[in-house]
């Protein structure tokens, strides 16, 4: 009898949310003063996942390739992917 290697594919899938909540780590903060304390979804990224430069709300400074750091998008507008801001970790724990 032959051998099977292949994975059977679970069914049932359920769609992300559309607000990103579903995310690992992800969590309800109140956002920076300048947003009137709207509630962010915050997810912590690694810096063995942060591969491009972004520039931090914060601090107007950039965060460099391999840096870990914080991404947050407000919860009200759905977590589009222009809605998401990446902020140093200190730059939003002192927002």
């Amino acid at each position: 009898m032959p051998r099977r290697n292949r994975r059977e594919r679970p069914t049932g899938y359920s769609p992300l949310a559309r607000d990103g909540a579903r995310y690992l780590g992800v969590r309800e903060e109140p956002g920076p003063s300048w947003a009137r304390q709207e509630v962010f979804l915050v997810r912590p990224m690694g810096s063995h996942a942060a591969q491009k430069t972004y520039r931090c709300p914060g601090c107007e400074n950039l965060i460099t390739p391999g840096t870990a750091h914080i991404v947050a998008w407000p919860k009200e507008w759905a977590g589009r992917e222009d809605d998401r801001r990446h902020w140093h970790s200190y730059c939003w724990q002192r927002r």
